[in-house]
Order: structure tokens, then sequence, then C-alpha cells
């Protein structure tokens, strides 16, 4: 995808302290959209994520190489007096400051958001935490996996009859990532009217509740203990996974006049206009029946024929895939999404390119995701005219060892 000569975000500049998933998610998006992201890693070892597998590529972890492109990487000691009083000329130089390290750790260094928005009022900080500024798990260190457990997402999330299953991915941090990215956007659209910035701080543990939408509310309404359903869905039948003569697929049935249209594709149109089964209520109640005929008629063909047959009804109707599968579809390679970005190391590495268009302003993916440190001479050059004789300065002094 060519470079657009003017990114959504371009002039907008990013200092991002975050590590492991959902700070370099939400510093992902902001770079994606055009701004200027400066990656501040430890120089002992970078981010955690970077030694996150296998699988590695070059000694390259495929974990960190897929929510870090479109960054310059800095590895500054910020245990270091030096380290520290250079974050904070680049604070003074940026319009965003995201960071997720445990809470009090960047106080004790005059590193924190309060600390840098009072040196640059037009600072937007961010904080991405487990738990939130306050209450009594406010200090306890939290991962996407036991904040799925601690919020309910486990508890309705696997097979009725076995234990609680974690989602595939860590997507408590992805959505807290997607949180955060639109709350700093919003916040960027305030500053335009007041000229000063604000802080944004969001949690796991908030994202994670916010994520159970209308399970949440449904026991806010009704008192009930949501429960596991596997892959049915407590409120729409039939919306689950059924098998075919060959393998499984997923139907999502959502409404009286698509199942009358899969009935019609089945062959069996009475079945739409059976008392048990004509309304969704009716087939909420009457599950099991219509789920036992159902499983019945979908087991005599294999999956290629139901799907171009229920395709053809315009129904929802999708073959579990495999990753590689659902990377090499038709539409997926109608829409771009594997995007290839040439890597100092590695030679050419696809991404997952971003999930939304921008008719006037495109996301791009303009850079790999850097090596560690690998930009620390550029972005000192160029957001604080350093040359090499002040670099060399700053690494005797300790800043960094590079």
């Amino acid at each position: 995808m060519p470079t657009p000569e003017v990114a959504s975000l371009e002039g907008i500049r990013v200092l991002d302290l975050s590590r492991v998933l959902a700070g370099p998610y939400c510093t992902m998006v902001l770079g994606d959209l055009g701004a200027d992201v400066v990656k501040v890693e430890n120089p002992d070892g970078g981010d955690d994520t970077r030694h996150w597998g296998p699988p590695f590529v070059e000694g390259e972890s495929a974990y960190y190489l897929g929510v870090n492109r479109n960054k310059r990487s800095i590895a500054v000691n910020l245990k270091n007096p030096a380290g520290q009083e250079l974050v904070r000329r680049l604070a003074t130089h940026s319009d965003i400051f995201v960071e997720n390290l445990r809470p009090g750790t960047l106080e004790r260094w005059q590193l924190d958001a309060s600390s840098l928005r009072a040196l640059n009022p037009r600072l937007i900080s961010c904080t991405l935490s487990a738990f939130g500024p306050s209450g009594p798990y406010r200090d306890d260190p939290g991962y996407d996996f036991t904040l799925q457990a601690l919020t309910g997402l486990m508890s309705i999330t696997g097979s009725p009859e076995g234990e609680p299953t974690k989602v595939g991915v860590a997507l408590i941090d992805v959505i807290t990532g997607l949180f955060a990215a639109t709350s700093i956007l919003a916040a960027l659209r305030a500053r335009d009217s007041t000229g000063t910035g604000q802080h944004v701080d969001v949690s796991l543990f908030e994202s994670g509740l916010a994520a159970l939408v209308n399970v949440a509310s449904g026991y806010l309404v009704s008192g009930r203990r949501p429960r596991r359903y596997g892959n049915a869905h407590p409120s729409i039948v039939p919306y689950q996974v059924f098998r075919a003569r060959d393998r499984s697929f997923a139907l999502a049935i959502g409404n009286d006049r698509q199942f009358s249209q899969l009935c019609a594709g089945l062959g069996r149109p009475e079945w739409a206009a059976d008392a048990r089964f004509e309304t969704n209520p009716a087939r909420v109640a009457n599950r099991d029946q219509l789920v036992a005929v159902l499983s019945e008629a979908f087991a005599e063909r294999e999956v290629a024929e139901w799907e171009e047959r229920l395709r053809a009804q315009g129904l929802p109707f999708a073959p579990i895939n495999h990753v590689d599968e659902a990377l090499d579809h038709p539409q997926a390679q109608a829409l771009g999404v594997v995007q290839s970005v040439l890597h100092p190391e590695l030679g050419v590495l696809p991404l997952v390119r971003a999930p939304f268009h921008l008719s006037a302003t495109p996301e791009t993916i303009r850079r790999a995701p850097p090596t560690l440190g690998q930009h620390l001479r550029e972005v000192l050059g160029d957001v604080l005219g350093l040359d090499d004789a002040d670099v060399d300065a700053l690494r005797r002094r300790g800043a960094f060892n590079c």
C-alpha cells in the first residue's frame, strides 16, 4: 500500500514506555494511523515479549513482531539519572505518553504522568494497568489470563461439562489496548479545544468486565448467574457449531426470517411453521429437540455443499478454519489483510494489517518492528537535535549502553 502524503496522526509523537501486549497494541494502532511512536525499552533484554517463544525468526519473537510495527526503538536505562533526564526531555517534545509499569515504579524516578505533564501541559498521558488507579487490588500484578479468570470471562467460555476455558488469544489485553487508543484519540480532540492535555487511565479489569456486554447485562437485569453454553448461544437458537459429514461449521441464525430460509435450504420448510420452532423464544425453549433434528440433517452432506447452499440463502455460515486457512481465505486476500514490510535483519516480514480503512488518510505499515535500540541515535537527533558527541556523552553517563 503506498504511503499517503498526509496520515491521520502525522505530526503526533508518542513516547511509549509500555511493554507486553495491551500498551504496545495501543501504540501500534496509533502508529498505524501515522503517529511517530518512540518505544523506550530496557537495555537489558527489552520488551518482555522479545523472549516469548517459540516461534522465533532469527532470534526475533513472533509475539513481539506481531504488535510492534510502526515504532522506533531506543534502549534507555531508566534506573540511571541520565536516562531519566533523557525521557523527561523526550516528553517535552511528545504529544502522548503511554506506560503500563507497576504502580509506583515511575513515581520513584519522577517519570510518572503527573511529573511529565508538569513539564509539558499539552501532553496526553495514558496509564494501562491491571486493576486501575484505586481499590484493594490497585498494586497487584495482572496478566490477561488471570484477568480472564477474575472478570468472569472464563466462566462463560468452554464446554458446559468441562472446565472454564480462556479465549485462545489474550483478548482482554487487545480490548484494553483498543480502549486506550480510543480514549487517547478523544483526549487529542479535546486538546484541540482546550490547548491542554489530560490523563487517561485504562485497566484490564474494567475492560474485561466491559467485554461481557450482553452477558453482564443479562445478569444485572435477571439476577441469574450466566453459565457456559460451549459453542451455543444462551439466547439465540440455532446459533452454534454443527457437524457436517466431513467437518464442523458455525451457523448463526439471528431471527425468524433467517430460520425460515434455513429450513428452505435444508429442504424442511415445514419446520419453520412448527409451533416448537416458529419463534426464537420457542426455539430456545425447545433447543434440544431442534438441535437434534438439525444435527441429523447436517450430517447428510459435506461442509462445502452446505456452504454453497446456505450462503446462497444469505445465511451466516462458516466452516471452522484453522489459522492458516483463515489468513489464506479469498476474502482476506481481497482485503490485503497480510502485508509485508522489509525488516533490517529478517528481510521480507509478513504482518497482519490494521483492520480499519480510512479513505483519505489510510493506515499504513511504514516501519518493521524495530530491533532493540535500533533507532537511538536517529531519535535523539530528530527529536532533541543531539549529535554523535552528545549521544556518546550520554552513553558515558550511563543513560544507555549502545
